[in-house]
């Protein structure tokens, strides 16, 4: 049997319930399928649990809690968990973001999120809140972290950042339509930035390597590249260098079909105006 593998409780605060976990397994003299059993949850969860890679559910940290005779201590811990605004699996994400020199995005569905304005991430993360328990307070405290991630745009030598969109994301109102306006003008203006590459890609282009979903290439001082993919409610961090070669091949198609940069420019304009006019008497 594998060796455990080391836990580092200053990671994160799931770092510390996950070591606190399975130090509370161990004294017990449970394996992770025994107490997975008990629960019951699959024992390749309690890894994740112990590993501060999945913050559980309310049920099972009561489950939890209450099997291991934590005396509440780990319930406790476990609302301190449950209160970071960045979930678990995009933590990492968030921190390699941080370092990036260079990025590139293509976005099938919604903004990406350093350039959303306050109105639409509010709208975004009110929508995933369908998929949590989260309260406002926790929306408040997601929106905050998101808009702090935007300073990486403001440093004196920002990351080169360019961004493929589909046409989806010009016409999905997120919002309202005066939020998708302030949005999109809000867009134009970042577009100007000297490391900022913008380009859409019109429904006419046809099918494309980019239709599994949206896709996010980090470069990385000194260690080349990784991938993120997000879903609904969980992302993967892609980092073998054949994957993440086949994602970069994929991305050069998708920058090759979508419009140039001023030619991008002037169809978010055009949808702006047709589909998001600003109200009669308002100026412009």
């Amino acid at each position: 049997m594998p060796a455990p593998k080391e836990l580092d409780p200053s990671a994160s605060l799931a770092a510390l319930y996950g070591a606190k976990l399975r130090k509370l397994r161990t004294r017990a003299g449970w394996t992770q399928r025994e107490l997975g059993d008990r629960v019951p949850v699959a024992h390749s969860r309690i890894a994740q649990f112990e590993l501060g890679n999945e913050t559980p559910p309310e049920d099972v940290a009561g489950k939890l809690d209450e099997l291991l005779r934590a005396d509440g201590d780990l319930t406790d811990l476990w609302r301190h968990v449950r209160r970071t605004p960045i979930p678990d699996w995009a933590r990492m994400f968030v921190t390699y973001e941080a370092r990036a020199t260079a990025m590139h995005k293509y976005m099938a569905h919604s903004l990406p999120g350093l350039l959303q304005t306050e109105s639409y991430a509010r709208a975004v993360l009110s929508v995933g809140q369908v998929y949590g328990t989260g309260t406002a307070v926790e929306l408040e405290e997601k929106l905050a972290a998101r808009m702090a991630r935007r300073t990486v745009l403001d440093n004196s030598t920002p990351p080169w950042l360019w961004v493929v969109l589909d046409e989806a994301v010009l016409h999905r109102v997120v919002g309202g339509r005066p939020v998708m306006r302030e949005q999109l003008v809000h867009l134009l203006d970042m577009a100007a930035l000297p490391r900022l590459t913008l380009q859409v890609l019109p429904y006419e282009r046809g099918a494309h390597p980019g239709m599994g979903g949206s896709v996010t290439l980090l470069t990385l001082p000194g260690s080349g590249q990784v991938v993120y993919l997000e879903g609904i409610n969980s992302g993967t961090l892609v980092e073998a260098p054949g994957d993440v070669e086949q994602y970069a091949i994929a991305y050069d198609l998708l920058q090759a079909n979508a419009l140039p940069p001023d030619e991008s420019a002037h169809f978010i304009r055009e949808v702006m105006e047709d589909r998001y006019p600003c109200p009669p008497g308002t100026p412009t």
